[in-house]
């Protein structure tokens, strides 16, 4: 199924369901006016076709205690295809590592990452970047405060 193929009401269900996945088949289908079967339907096929990846928990960092967040620029000696994914091959299953963007211009990658402390991201950082001998330059930035955290992708017509 293409996103062509989606129709408002699909595009509406995706969106709730980006902002809570918690709410039930009925409250989904009150809040979005069609029938339980037909949001149950939609939402089964949905699954199936692949538009939702994975249904998670987003939890309040506060809550675990104290938490090292880094933003991290990573520049390679070589961009060639394989070496790109070779890197990404590498850091992406990796715990710590949040987010993994390859980028342009500028550095090769950039990585959100979090770990409990500055040990943690010394461990992260021999790990990733300085047993490769293909990092050549890795350039970090500590969050002191999080301002903002929503992992929403933006669908027409629901803004």
């Amino acid at each position: 199924m293409k996103f062509s193929d989606l129709d408002e009401t699909d595009l509406r269900l995706l969106d709730a369901l980006q902002r809570d996945t918690s709410a039930s088949n009925q409250a989904l289908a009150e809040r979005l006016d069609i029938s339980p079967p037909t949001c149950l339907r939609r939402l089964r096929r949905l699954r199936e076709d692949g538009w939702i990846q994975s249904e998670v928990a987003i939890l309040d960092p506060a809550r675990i205690g104290p938490l090292l967040t880094a933003v991290i620029e990573v520049s390679l000696d070589r961009q060639d295809a394989a070496s790109l994914e070779a890197f990404e091959r590498r850091v992406a299953p990796d715990n710590a590592v949040q987010q993994c963007y390859r980028v342009s211009p500028g550095p090769d990658f950039v990585l959100i990452v979090t770990v409990r402390d500055m040990p943690g991201y010394q461990a992260l950082a021999q790990r990733l970047f300085t047993s490769d001998a293909n990092v050549r330059n890795v350039k970090a930035f500590f969050s002191l405060h999080r301002a903002k955290f929503a992992p929403q992708l933006p669908l027409p017509g629901t803004d």
